[in-house]
């Protein structure tokens, strides 16, 4: 008989591989019906990982999302699946274990029913725990191995990561190959080989921009894997993952059993995802995201990383471009910085311990390439700016790093006075659920059903905050309507800069101004109700080194600074959220804060004054 494959619709990171945003979740719930009626899955990748940030930060509450999202396919008798980072949850940053379980218990009740548990470290004790508390809540736990490819990362290697999985009591194991670099015959030994350990579940997610990935499915599923991670049109190749309709037709000629495609409801989903596109999840979807890159084979960036960096890509060369104009230089181009940031990624990598390259740690070592390009093309030493969450990761604070570390990178964190770790990184992170059913009551917020809403602020406590004030729904309607205008522009329309705009959340009305300083330095919320200076004085300004978010802390707990306290140089006093990650802010000088110059969360440019502090 021959065997079945079964299909996976991987519609979450359909939408990460190629942009920046998911959909709404009217939208959700309006293709759900349509992709159910195409009848070839058995399973559809519902949330997780940035999805609930992503829904954040658009103003929408991602348990509502969820809860109706999964709703119409367990009726309809396929399983939902979601992403996990381990010791991480569904952020960047490590996640204290009490919301750790209580995260499972939550996601069970919305209605998700596998969880894809993943530790970018391949880092067993951030990921044994996860199995435990998702088999506890009532959850399918799938453990997974990051695939990529270099020296360390073995067949062998892996094998001996799937038998401590298995040992533990995961139901399933998925290949996740992120940046679809796994070799096609590797994947198939390692494949028939885990089978060997134990007729396993095995599921293989792949992304189609290197080039490999077709030949990696045929393999694996000769060797016995029994689902495969698919997209569909027009947000299948490219940056995102092979289209259904090809895999099928290529299983089905090689013997395999797979289920028919209506075509007709291929075609519907089809139209509605363009519309999706239309209506403004296509303002974030670089072109280049659309096509097939080898180029992508060498730094091995994943396709879920690839949909946020080149929007987040057009914001970095400006400020290149801004210092190389400011000093009479000659400006690059974007083909040059992208060649830039892949080779010198090729290089920090090993030097960085070889992290699997998936989220965070794929995030890590692209943003250290980056912040090194960045400060050399303006002159300055590579690695002369290195973030905290990085640091943590280089460290062992977040688990062990596959390699070693470089020496030159150990030399630097002696000389800045930092500790390595060995022990177990979620002794890290104390329990903080009761913090925040602290600040929930303080607040008057509504727990929500199964505890959600206190699971989605101990998740995300600066989007959740954010979202619960408008803050979050009228910077995203800020910067919409400021894409809308550049794009009038660029096609003949047009527009003058800057533009005021009224955004209207929960009732009230924000004025937003669009396109000041070609759109690269004003906050996009201004209201009387967060003014934009705390405190004013005189002394030495304190410039921001890029672009991103200001923030007083970084952490719940930590005390934020506060204008009349004296600081010393090279003290962390604040810290500009930039491509995920926090980065630190020291002060300069010695002496006393005499302006705090934005409230948290404001936006800000490079170059832009944070504080003054007077010597």
């Amino acid at each position: 008989m021959a065997k079945e494959v079964k299909f996976s619709l991987v519609f979450r990171d359909m939408w990460q591989a190629a942009g920046k945003y998911v959909p709404r979740v009217d939208q959700l719930v309006k293709v759900a019906p349509a992709i159910i009626k195409m009848g070839c899955f058995d399973r559809v990748e519902t949330n997780g990982g940035g999805f609930e940030q992503v829904n954040l930060l658009f103003g929408e509450n991602p348990n509502n999302a969820v809860r109706q999202w999964t709703k119409p396919f367990h009726e309809a008798g396929i399983q939902t699946h979601m992403l996990d980072r381990a010791l991480n949850g569904l952020r960047m940053s490590p996640v204290p274990a009490d919301v750790r379980k209580l995260f499972y218990k939550v996601k069970h009740a919305q209605g998700t029913d596998i969880t894809r548990i993943f530790c970018g470290l391949n880092d067993s004790r951030n990921v044994i725990p996860s199995i435990k508390y998702a088999k506890e809540a009532g959850m399918i736990a799938q453990a997974s191995l990051c695939i990529t490819s270099s020296p360390i990362h073995t067949v062998d290697y892996y094998v001996d990561l799937a038998k401590k999985f298995i040992e533990a009591g995961c139901d399933e194991i998925c290949l996740k190959d992120m940046a679809g670099i796994g070799r096609p015959v590797f994947l198939g030994e390692l494949t028939r080989r885990i089978k060997e350990i134990k007729d396993i579940t095995i599921q293989y997610h792949s992304h189609a921009g290197p080039g490999f990935n077709m030949a990696s499915i045929l393999e694996v599923c000769k060797a016995g894997c029994d689902y495969v991670d698919v997209g569909m049109e027009p947000l299948s190749w490219g940056t995102g993952h092979a289209d259904v309709i090809a895999v099928r037709e290529m299983l089905k000629d090689a013997g395999f059993k797979v289920k028919d495609i209506n075509m007709s409801a291929y075609m519907e989903v089809r139209t509605l995802i363009q519309e999706m596109m239309d209506d403004f999840l296509g303002y974030y979807i670089p072109a280049r995201n659309r096509q097939m890159n080898s180029l992508l084979i060498g730094p091995g960036l994943p396709g879920g990383m690839m949909g946020s960096l080149m929007t987040d890509l057009e914001t970095n060369l400006e400020s290149i471009n801004k210092w190389k104009e400011k000093n009479g230089k000659p400006k690059m181009t974007q083909d040059e910085l992208l060649i830039k940031l892949f080779d010198e990624g090729k290089y920090v990598w090993p030097m960085m311990g070889y992290p699997c390259l998936v989220t965070p740690f794929s995030q890590y070592v692209k943003n250290m390439a980056l912040m090194n390009v960045m400060q050399m093309e303006k002159g300055k030493e590579r690695w002369s700016m290195i973030a905290d969450d990085i640091w943590d990761m280089m460290l062992g604070k977040s688990g062990k790093l596959p390699g070693d570390l470089a020496p030159e990178l150990i030399e630097k964190a002696k000389e800045q006075g930092r500790e390595f770790h060995t022990e177990d990184p979620q002794s890290n992170y104390p329990d903080a659920l009761d913090t925040f059913r602290e600040e929930m009551q303080r607040e008057g917020w509504d727990f929500g059903k199964d505890d959600e809403e206190l699971f989605e602020l101990a998740m995300h406590p600066q989007q959740y905050r954010a979202m619960k004030s408008g803050k979050a729904k009228a910077d995203f309607e800020a910067d919409l309507a400021e894409r809308k205008a550049k794009k009038l522009n660029a096609g003949g329309g047009s527009m003058t800069f800057p533009q005021t705009v009224v955004v209207e959340v929960k009732g009230e009305k924000y004025s937003v101004t669009i396109g000041a300083n070609d759109g690269k330095s004003a906050p996009a919320v201004a209201s009387s109700a967060a003014p934009a200076s705390v405190g004013s004085g005189e002394g030495n300004e304190l410039t921001s080194p890029l672009e991103g978010k200001f923030y007083l802390v970084k952490g719940n707990g930590d005390t934020p600074v506060k204008v009349g306290d004296t600081v010393k140089k090279g003290q962390t006093i604040c810290y500009v959220e930039a491509m995920k990650t926090f980065n630190a802010i020291a002060s300069e000088w010695d002496g006393v804060i005499t302006e705090i110059c934005l409230t948290s969360g404001s936006s800000v440019a490079e170059d832009d004054v944070l504080m003054k502090i007077k010597a």
